[in-house]
């Protein structure tokens, strides 16, 4: 059975750069005037970029926005299962009509000039947008900010910078003021920027930034607070106070991405029934997600099985802390990796809430880690670890020691994106 006719056009547009990254602008401006800069007709654009959180913060948007009656666009990348996951269209992921036209548009408008596979999409999706009616629009950036293809929008009507740690050094810089230098480049003159919390060295950047181009801060800890009270959420502004549930994504984390993005909804002038349901009606996939159907499940019937792609060392930090929360019950770690990643810095901050670590090379992935390494790492950092050829594999070694375990698969969003296709 052949794939969709999108699968073929993405495949070709793997070869018209050398290169998977190569940050800079140049590029796209080009495109984008063949086709008529669709970015200049897009409905009114919130961009976020952020180390972490920047995903789950925009769900959490677009659930208020949906709930308060607004059809929201909205772009995120990578995608888990299928490309048509990063790009949804007035609230519905874009058809394989729709996607295959525009695709095979943007295709002919390039001609034989180079540009990377993440350009091109990014050119796709915003004709596709600038074509669709909405109320706004959500783009999320891929890598960095400065130089990423998403950062071609003039005006935007707010911008957002979740927390920034280290991690793709070396794109971004090998310094928490470099690389919060290049989420910062996504601000501009005069437009609202939100802000979550930061280390002190990336707050500078950011702050001096702002500054530089008159664009007001509305940052966590000066302008706006969150935290968890007695089983609930309870978030002040200026304007006053919440107190709604805790949000549905798992994990403590979530109460600072679930600030940022009531920030973002009070700055967009939101009703109050937009708050409860950002909170409450956000979904994002491979996020401490729990899986409860599928072979998977159906191989390990006594097993509480979650999945989350988390990769660098402040997702690894807080996944130690979610696991710390969670009921007490055996816990096993299957991990696959990326080469280009802190592997110890990763593993370590899990090394104490797991009984062991099972490796895998993550399949049909060019910069997987091999699993031996991976699971070398883990020793490193005072996990009992050893290797399996499949996800499947190690989920069945596990089960057979340890019938009634908790079981996380984590490390990296292709191995989460891989599970979701086989399990699905």
């Amino acid at each position: 059975m052949t794939g969709p006719i999108s699968d073929v056009i993405l495949e070709r547009m793997m070869s018209l750069h050398p290169k998977i990254i190569d940050l800079t602008l140049d590029r796209v401006w080009r495109l984008l005037s063949a086709l008529g800069n669709p970015q200049d007709s897009l409905p009114p654009v919130i961009h976020l970029a952020g180390t972490n959180g920047k995903g789950s913060t925009q769900a959490m948007i677009r659930a208020g926005l949906q709930a308060a009656g607004h059809r929201v666009h909205a772009y995120t990348s990578p995608h888990l299962a299928r490309f048509h996951e990063r790009i949804r269209l007035a609230g519905t992921l874009i058809t394989e009509d729709a996607l295959t036209a525009v695709l095979d548009e943007c295709y002919a408008a390039n001609g034989r000039e180079s540009i990377t596979y993440f350009e091109i999409t990014t050119c796709a999706a915003l004709l596709a947008m600038a074509r669709t009616p909405a109320d706004f629009t959500l783009l999320e950036v891929g890598l960095g900010g400065r130089l990423d293809a998403t950062n071609v929008i003039d005006r935007p009507a707010l911008t957002i910078i979740t927390p920034v740690s280290m991690d793709h050094e070396q794109f971004l810089g090998d310094t928490l003021a470099a690389i919060a230098g290049e989420k910062a480049g996504i601000i501009k003159r005069g437009v609202p920027c939100v802000v979550g919390p930061q280390s002190d060295a990336a707050s500078e950047v950011i702050e001096a930034r702002a500054n530089a181009l008159g664009a007001p801060l509305i940052a966590h800890g000066q302008h706006w607070h969150v935290s968890e009270d007695r089983g609930r959420l309870v978030y002040q502004d200026e304007t006053g106070l919440l107190d709604l549930p805790l949000p549905n994504l798992p994990g403590a984390h979530q109460i600072e991405n679930a600030g940022a993005a009531l920030a973002a909804l009070r700055l967009l002038r939101q009703p109050e029934t937009a708050f409860e349901a950002a909170v409450t009606r956000a979904h994002w996939p491979a996020r401490m997600q729990r899986l409860t159907t599928g072979p998977l499940v159906a191989a390990a019937p006594g097993v509480e099985l979650w999945l989350d792609g988390g990769h660098n060392a402040a997702a690894g930090q807080a996944l130690g802390r979610h696991l710390a929360g969670l009921p007490a019950r055996p816990t096993y770690l299957i991990c696959g990796m990326l080469n280009t990643k802190d592997v110890t810095g990763y593993l370590a901050p899990l090394a104490t809430r797991a009984a062991s670590l099972t490796a895998v090379t993550i399949p049909g992935e060019a910069n997987t880690l091999p699993a031996e390494a991976t699971a070398q790492a883990a020793r490193q950092v005072g996990l009992s670890a050893d290797t399996a050829e499949s996800v499947m594999d190690a989920l069945t070694r596990i089960t057979r020691a340890a019938p009634e375990a908790r079981v996380l698969i984590c490390g990296s969003l292709y191995l989460a994106g891989t599970v979701l296709r086989e399990n699905g």
